[in-house]
């Protein structure tokens, strides 16, 4: 996993942190994500390529600290009362961010940066399908690992989405919901 960038709550560090952030995501929602480097998102961010430099050390470094930002606690984990209800709108929910041109960019980015790009986009994800696994088991329901649960939904939703012209529908990947639940 990448290293989390140390930052103050505010001033300063915060409007860098900020600024550079946009930079990142204005540059690969207009241009190939290989053409991002260091100095031209700090010319972006009107910051001196050193203070870039200084903080993230390289792309796959600032790349995986925004998508780490990006993809954490965007997405509300449901709570339906039943394992069907909170994974389909789970799924729903995360099908519908993965159909975001500029995620979509940003993902394969991050990705495209180094071995720790997958995780900084998917830890977040991991977390939230932990938690509504849990919560499931301890309604006493019955679950399936969440290692199965991973393969079942996210693999696909996530292959889907990176490899593929056309990302997955809402009900697309709610019927993954199906798929996992019948086997359990």
């Amino acid at each position: 996993m990448t290293e989390a960038v140390q930052t103050r709550p505010g001033g300063r560090s915060a409007r860098v942190r900020a600024a550079v952030h946009r930079a990142v995501e204005e540059s690969l929602a207009t241009e190939p994500g290989d053409a991002l480097t260091i100095p031209a998102v700090a010319a972006r961010a009107g910051v001196h390529p050193t203070t870039v430099y200084r903080r993230w050390g390289s792309v796959a470094q600032l790349l995986a600290d925004v998508a780490t930002s990006r993809f954490s606690g965007d997405i509300v984990v449901p709570d339906s009362g039943s394992l069907a209800g909170d994974l389909e709108r789970w799924m729903g929910d995360v099908a519908t961010d993965l159909a975001d041109p500029d995620v979509l960019a940003l993902m394969r980015a991050t990705i495209g940066s180094g071995p720790e790009g997958g995780c900084a986009c998917t830890a977040d994800r991991h977390d939230q399908l932990r938690a509504i696994i849990e919560r499931e088991q301890a309604r006493g329901g019955k679950v399936p690992s969440l290692e199965r649960a991973l393969d079942t939904l996210l693999g696909p939703l996530y292959y889907r989405a990176i490899f593929s012209a056309r990302p997955a529908s809402s009900a697309w990947a709610r019927g993954l919901v199906a798929t996992l639940l019948a086997t359990t």
